[in-house]
């Protein structure tokens, strides 16, 4: 017998719900925001297909590239790669390195900008689409397909880059001081070169390591997941509409008022993320380079 809740069908809480849950491994249990042992395959699609997008048009940039005047999307992206560049030289001081941690930040800046740029597509799109399209194929109930297209609103993925620019930290710790020189820098700071003291000096270089790379990933979550919820939260009133009656009609109109100025407000945030995790990258590994 159904409950009272099924036969009114979903309200607002169910809808945010349903929205925040991702297609993944675990039949859509989620229980805990970030769990390791479970795959996430609407962040791992989306994640790769927007990062593919823009190795194609980095790709076609660079085939189209003329020595003359050049047109409008070769100036953007000569602009933004002597943006990254200059960043880079201002950072690290290795002209060596530089020639991968350069290419790195671009490349960075550019899979976080399309990633956080899925936000602008409208929330029940893609789902719709998932549902309609591919969900039967899957023997997937279009009235509970999952979907979640925003893969930088997962904290399991931006901890995962945040976590891929330690290790690129920890290799040019190794490279540019040695293993030696390393360890010693891990027992030795920040409190000095003191045997009594290096239990101390290594405790909080660790802490300091772990800081950075949770506040790393997290900071692009947060703000992202954000946006995100806000987004959800304007596609009810749009949701609405009952009739071609004043009350539905003005919340329809509050709806593509508020979507549309969030929208305009989200392009700044969607680029000064992925511009924050670029630099804070450059920032990292052009740490790496100096010594306490």
């Amino acid at each position: 017998m159904a409950t009272e809740n099924e036969a009114q069908g979903p309200n607002a809480s169910d809808y945010i719900k349903h929205h925040l849950v991702h297609f993944n491994s675990s039949g859509h249990k989620q229980e805990k925001l970030v769990d390791f042992h479970i795959i996430n395959y609407d962040t791992v699609f989306y994640s790769a297909s927007v990062g593919l997008i823009a190795v194609l048009l980095m790709a076609i940039a660079a085939r189209k590239a003329t020595s003359g005047v050049p047109g409008r999307f070769q100036s953007m992206v000569e602009m933004l790669f002597e943006m990254v560049a200059d960043q880079a030289k201002s950072l690290i001081h290795s002209r060596e390195s530089r020639k991968f941690v350069a290419p790195l930040g671009l490349t960075v800046f550019m899979w976080i900008l399309f990633m956080n740029a899925m936000d602008f597509l409208p929330v029940d799109l893609l789902p719709r689409i998932w549902s309609d399209l591919v969900g039967p194929v899957f023997g997937i109930d279009p009235h509970h397909a999952y979907q979640r297209v925003v893969p930088t609103a997962d904290l399991n993925g931006t901890l995962g880059m945040s976590i891929g620019v330690l290790l690129v930290t920890l290799y040019y710790n190794v490279k540019i001081k040695g293993l030696g020189g390393f360890a010693h820098e891990l027992i030795a700071a920040p409190f000095g070169d003191k045997w009594f003291l290096a239990p101390f000096n290594f405790a909080l270089t660790m802490i300091e390591f772990l800081a950075k790379t949770v506040s790393h990933g997290m900071r692009l979550f947060g703000n992202m997941f954000a946006g995100e919820l806000i987004f959800m939260l304007i596609a009810l009133l749009g949701a609405a509409w009952t009739g071609p009656n004043a009350g539905s009609i003005a919340l329809w109109l509050a709806g593509v008022v508020a979507g549309s100025a969030w929208a305009i407000f989200h392009i700044m945030v969607i680029l000064l993320q992925a511009f924050i995790f670029m630099m804070l990258t450059l920032v990292y590994v052009g740490q790496a380079h100096e010594g306490h």
